[in-house]
């Protein structure tokens, strides 16, 4: 079973944490028109790269959005980012 480090939690199991899509994927604007090929492009159309890759995870146990980049040949972890910024 393979460990990811949550930036909020720490090492925890895979189990815990789902695949939410590539970092840089942009929704189309809906307070405009949208074409079908843009909503396509957005939905399907994916780089799926063969090494490094940034992508961004949901840790289910503690509902935080992160930054993952990870070697996709390898699976290792290289490192794990938050996305919210604190307002304390």
């Amino acid at each position: 079973m393979q460990q990811f480090p949550c930036p909020f939690c720490g090492l925890r199991d895979e189990r815990e944490f789902h695949f939410s899509g590539e970092a840089g994927n942009i929704r189309p604007d809906t307070t405009q028109p949208v074409s079908d090929a843009d909503w396509r492009d957005y939905l399907y159309t994916h780089e799926n790269p063969k090494g490094v890759s940034r992508e961004i995870w949901v840790h289910t146990t503690c509902q935080e959005y992160f930054m993952m980049e990870r070697d996709t040949v390898t699976m290792a972890v290289i490192g794990t980012q938050q996305m919210r910024r604190d307002t304390a």
